[in-house]
């Protein structure tokens, strides 16, 4: 067993940890060992010098994230075995399958490795690192996947450089090879969800190049889409556009203020309907596609914006956006209407989201009944002793 440098608490602060929530915050952090740099491993004691498990130290308000609440060892093999777990539940989950090959392998505290996320599209994993510590152990995690996954994964690629901590001096880049072959042409990038195509553009898109935590909700969306004339807002690669398609919509209008996400959106439409004409892409502000009544014409919307709020200080602006955007929305949507409407903002809490939402629709006098209360799918776990890990909320509204 290594013997790490030991992080000791002050008394009483030792509750959380022995309630399991992986989270210690510098105010509860007695003393720290001399020359600790960021992303060490580290043992921590209680006040008292009894053991409470292995973490790793980072700089700010949350000072050790728990790798075990015993002693361990952080090498290859601890990675493997937290990576093997992971993979048994997606298996039990029935997310692979013939045709569903994209999924998340690792969500950080809900399968135990804090501040790791790891994605696979088929034969590729995209890694993504969240801290410093997990950072330096991006070779383990890669070698652990190798390890785990043997020859159904080909390559492993590294994508950190937007979710690091701000002014962390890793020399972190994107993109780049972990371990395995650079893919070898098109068909490589290419994913299957629910027997759907999607172009993954792991090296340059946002966070892994797709986002697969909103499998459940699309699939959803396709159960009401039967003749429906469809606004997707914000809609990044596209991924409820294709939905609604397969679904059986009238017609389909994608809106995104990237150009890139605009070209990514027609690009999975054609790999899944390459004749159809139910379909155009706009590049287009939401707000201000929305103020000019674009949503007069369609009977079902779709509001999946980016994270307004990142950190707890822009909470107040980003529930007076959230607020403006469903206002929008909800004041010209015709009669009979549905409304997809999500926030992926960790800090805004599930209640202050639905409060949003609901002054709203009380701002446009209109009667709107929820329908669905949605969240996150089952591979983006929630440890019971991390309530933190909830970030997706959406609800489904129906308009009159």
């Amino acid at each position: 067993m290594t013997h790490y440098p030991a992080v000791s608490l002050k008394r009483g602060k030792e509750e959380s940890v022995l309630r399991r929530h992986p989270w210690i915050f510098s105010g509860a952090v007695k003393s720290l060992p001399p020359g600790l740099a960021e992303g060490d491993t580290v043992s921590v004691l209680a006040s008292d010098g009894t053991p409470l498990g292995t973490g790793y130290y980072q700089i700010g308000s949350i000072a050790v994230r728990m790798y075990s609440f015993s002693a361990r060892t952080i090498d290859t093999a601890f990675f493997c075995h937290r990576i093997a777990a992971a993979l048994r539940l997606r298996r039990a989950l029935g997310l692979v399958r013939e045709d569903n090959n994209a999924l998340r392998l690792v969500h950080g505290e809900g399968d135990r490795l804090p501040g790791l996320v790891v994605d696979l599209f088929g034969a590729t994993a995209v890694v993504q690192a969240h801290t410093v510590a997990m950072h330096r152990q991006r070779q383990a995690v890669a070698d652990a996947l190798k390890d785990v996954l043997g020859d159904a994964l080909h390559a492993v690629y590294y994508k950190s450089e937007g979710t690091l901590p701000f002014k962390a001096n890793t020399g972190a880049k994107d993109g780049y090879l972990l371990g395995g072959e650079e893919e070898g042409g098109e068909a490589d990038s290419v994913a299957l969800e629910n027997g759907l195509r999607f172009r993954i553009d792991w090296l340059e898109g946002q966070k892994t190049g797709f986002f697969v935590d909103q499998r459940d909700n699309r699939d959803l969306l396709r159960r009401y889409a039967q003749g429906r004339n469809v606004l997707n807002m914000c809609c990044y690669t596209g991924g409820f556009s294709v939905y609604a398609l397969a679904g059986g919509a009238e017609r389909v209008c994608s809106v995104d203020s990237s150009s890139r996400a605009v070209e990514l959106t027609d690009e999975n439409v054609r790999l899944n309907f390459p004749d159809t004409d139910r379909h155009e892409a706009v590049e287009a502000d939401a707000f201000r596609f929305l103020q000019d009544g674009g949503a007069k014409k369609y009977d079902l919307v779709v509001l999946d914006p980016p994270a307004f709020a990142k950190h707890r200080d822009a909470v107040p602006q980003a529930l007076r956006g959230y607020t403006r955007l469903n206002e929008l929305a909800l004041r010209h949507m015709p009669a009979g209407s549905l409304l997809f409407t999500f926030s992926c903002s960790q800090a805004v809490s599930r209640q202050q989201f639905r409060l949003a939402v609901f002054t709203a629709a009380a701002r446009t006098r209109r009667h709107v009944s929820i329908l669905h209360q949605l969240t996150q799918p089952a591979d983006h776990p929630v440890s019971i002793y991390h309530p933190e890990g909830e970030y997706l909320k959406g609800l489904v509204l129906y308009v009159e």
